[in-house]
């Protein structure tokens, strides 16, 4: 992975005011992946919309981490159905239009 997609935490956290520790049980629970580059932990651009939802469930609605895991999975979940069920309409689209 490049470098230059990695944000290093201690930048997330003063930027979002919240503790690295908070970030850190993150990473232990698997809803974000922590790298370590040259000895400083980073996360990637692409986690950085993850992180904001976890943030906002977190302060705003006061949701423990492990429901965020909850409700993470059930989201993937709900995405995973959805494209089986978008397969399923298209393959039913082959045979409707015999």
């Amino acid at each position: 992975m490049k470098a230059q997609h990695l944000i290093p935490t201690q930048t997330i956290c003063s930027h979002y005011n919240i503790e690295i520790s908070f970030v850190d049980a993150l990473n232990k629970m698997g809803l974000i992946h922590i790298e370590i580059m040259e000895q400083v932990q980073c996360i990637h651009q692409d986690q950085i919309s993850d992180l904001e939802k976890i943030i906002r469930l977190h302060n705003e609605l006061n949701v423990n981490l492990e429901g965020i895991d909850i409700v993470f999975n059930l989201l993937q979940k709900e995405m995973e159905l959805r494209n089986e069920l978008n397969t399923l309409k298209n393959r039913l689209r082959l045979y409707e239009s015999d």
